[in-house]
């Protein structure tokens, strides 16, 4: 479910539980991501539990450059019973700071 970064701030906040997740190369995640935030590129979800997301029901809350490998990884981990994934589509549209890995 598509939702925008005011809701997503909203879930962060009301979630203790709520997990970001950056389904970019790490490449891509070093220079610059939500606070808190873990990396799990598009790539490797696929047909298993992913070990970094072992709670099939924590809120997980997903972006990338363009929405596009949000909105597949969401299908993906849908399709494996993940049941609380929101997509928060293109960091490019994100209105809050992002912080580096250096």
């Amino acid at each position: 479910m598509l939702v925008s970064a005011k809701e997503a701030i909203e879930m962060m906040r009301t979630s203790p539980d709520c997990q970001i997740v950056d389904v970019r190369t790490r490449e891509e995640f070093d220079t610059g991501h939500i606070e808190d935030a873990i990396n799990v590129p598009s790539e490797t979800i696929g047909t298993e539990i992913l070990r970094e997301l072992p709670d099939k029901n924590q809120v997980l809350i997903l972006c990338c450059r363009s929405g596009n490998r949000s909105e597949e990884s969401a299908a993906k981990l849908v399709d494996l019973g993940y049941t609380n994934v929101y997509d928060i589509g293109s960091l490019k549209n994100w209105p809050y700071d992002l912080v580096q890995d250096w």
